[in-house]
């Protein structure tokens, strides 16, 4: 029997730098930017204090930006709504922060509360709506960076509840 450790025969990972993989400054794969996501929205003080809310439009703000993507925070008083819209070439990344929203795709309805997450392919049809009495903060990642919203017909969001 040989008694001789993974760490004896291969050594320690950690002391051959050339192994390791340098940490990426940006995020490049979906699941790096809705950790970039999370990790903003886990640090309030990257966001809170700049939230402010409009009574007659939905309050936005760039955060952040990086190569070929954009941070947004919104915010929404009860009654403001997207309109039914898909996000042109972009992917993206929402994150609702406080509050509840709710989002209608083709699928259905579903409700998002603090530290929902939803991802989206480019040409995802859906509409965000406050519907409840308090005001909500989301924050939205885009990649490539969103340079066009194409609004749709409401036909295509409807208002059946989501079962997953």
């Amino acid at each position: 029997m040989n008694s001789d450790s993974d760490l004896q025969i291969a050594g320690d990972i950690l002391e051959v730098p050339h192994l390791l993989q340098p940490p990426r400054e940006h995020p490049a794969t979906v699941a790096e930017f809705a950790g970039l996501a999370r990790s903003i929205a886990a640090d309030r003080s990257q966001w809170e204090h700049l939230v402010r809310y409009d009574a007659t439009t939905r309050w936005y703000h760039r955060l952040r930006t990086g190569p070929g993507y954009e941070v947004w925070l919104l915010s929404w008083v009860p009654g403001q709504g997207s309109g039914p819209h898909d996000h042109g070439r972009s992917s993206g990344v929402l994150t609702l922060l406080e509050g509840t929203l709710t989002e209608r795709t083709e699928r259905g309805t579903r409700a998002l509360r603090a530290g929902a997450q939803r991802v989206f392919a480019p040409g995802y049809v859906h509409e965000i709506v406050n519907d409840a009495l308090e005001p909500a903060v989301s924050l939205h990642v885009y990649y490539p960076g969103l340079t066009e919203m194409p609004m749709h017909t409401s036909a295509a969001c409807e208002t059946r509840p989501v079962t997953a």
